[in-house]
């Protein structure tokens, strides 16, 4: 018997915005706001990456549909800079240019997932990972791995959620939200753990220009055979806005994935991928170096206020608020945030973590930034 018109379940379960509301309440206040809760970034793309320098006599087609697998110029730009990054083979075969890593991830899930199958999510992780999980009727498995000492503990903690219907582990390092680089020794461990297993690995690799301390290790040159990797333009070279990205895996994977984008967005858009192109092969190595010095700088000023270590990588802290917690637990904590002009994100919206906030500290200028961090600094007596 046919359903009456209705929703899919996968998706009515998902949360929607936990500070929307908090959001529009924090418009209505007189005086400076400090919107931390966003991860953006507050800086403009590189000169002759923007916008406003793009032309049709120097691009012709820019406002047309660019090939469904990227822009070839752009194609071989990607393949360049993984080939120097990450130091393998990379041909245009294994790439995919996809509207920003959202839709990467995207195009990963419906390529991989059947239905009830599952995903382990490294916990806290990206926020939006979850929800895309969901989207394409899979379920995901938070594994915490907040205070783990080992990658040893680290492994046992995913064998004990691992289950016949485990087909990937995803995992993003740096690591947003809590500014954590994770160690050549844990990379090598999961690594071995996907191939052990039976597993796709699937990184985020968004960050990889702001890692403050240590080194960022590409899971693909680990594990090539089976590891799918998402970048990003917004986070590279302040190019959010444009939403672009591309997908690196083997050319049989890429293959589906294609099929998956095709049908989801066609293409990215022409014009953020000539300026992605732009920045590739011009001025965004050294945009990005300039960009994650005044990060650092600024990170490790808020996380001496707030009395916690400083990031080692990315652009937010992970904050621990339960000592500060009245009866209205968090929800209640968000609100006197809000009072007094300061917007954070909360921890559910990155796991299993409801006792923490994260603040980014690159998305205002960094005197802003600063003015905020005090804000919160006194919220919970520092």
């Amino acid at each position: 018997m046919p359903r009456h018109p209705t929703y899919a379940p996968s998706v009515t379960s998902m949360s929607g915005s936990v500070y929307s509301a908090l959001a529009e309440r924090l418009k209505q206040l007189e005086g400076e706001v400090y919107p931390l809760h966003v991860g953006d970034t507050w800086m403009e793309p590189p000169e002759g990456c923007r916008m406003e320098d793009l032309r049709v006599t120097d691009h012709p087609g820019l406002h047309r549909y660019a090939p469904v697998q990227g822009h070839p110029a752009l194609l071989d730009a990607i393949v360049e800079h993984v080939r120097a990054h990450v130091g393998l083979p990379t041909e245009r075969s294994q790439v995919l240019v996809t509207t920003g890593a959202t839709g990467g991830l995207g195009a990963m899930m419906g390529a991989l997932l059947a239905p009830g199958e599952e995903v382990l999510l490294l916990a806290p992780y990206w926020p939006l990972i979850a929800g895309i999980v969901r989207s394409f009727h899979g379920v995901p498995v938070p594994v915490p791995f907040l205070g783990l000492n080992s990658a040893e503990e680290l492994i046992e903690a995913l064998r004990a959620r691992l289950t016949e219907r485990t087909v990937a582990l995803y995992l993003n390092t740096p690591n947003n939200p809590t500014g954590q680089v994770l160690s050549r020794a844990w990379m090598e461990a999961l690594a071995e753990f996907a191939r052990r297993e039976g597993l796709w690995l699937l990184t985020d690799e968004v960050y990889e220009n702001y890692v403050y301390t240590g080194e960022h290790i590409y899971a693909r040159s680990l594990a090539p055979e089976r590891t799918l990797s998402a970048w990003s333009f917004s986070k590279s070279y302040g190019m959010a806005g444009n939403r672009c990205g591309w997908v690196i895996g083997p050319t049989e994977a890429m293959e589906q994935l294609r099929k998956v984008s095709t049908h989801a967005f066609y293409s990215a858009p022409t014009a953020a991928q000539i300026a992605g192109m732009r920045a590739l092969q011009g001025p965004g190595t050294q945009w990005a170096a300039k960009a994650a010095a005044q990060y650092a700088d600024t990170g490790r000023k808020v996380a001496a206020r707030l009395g916690m270590p400083p990031p080692e990588g990315s652009t937010f802290l992970f904050v621990d608020v339960a000592r500060h917690l009245d009866e209205r637990g968090l929800p209640g904590f968000l609100e006197r945030c809000v009072e007094n002009r300061l917007l954070v994100a909360p921890g559910p919206s990155f796991g299993p973590f409801p006792h923490h906030i994260r603040l980014c500290f690159t998305c205002s200028p960094p005197d802003v930034i600063l003015r905020g961090a005090e804000v919160l600094a006194r919220l919970i007596g520092r």
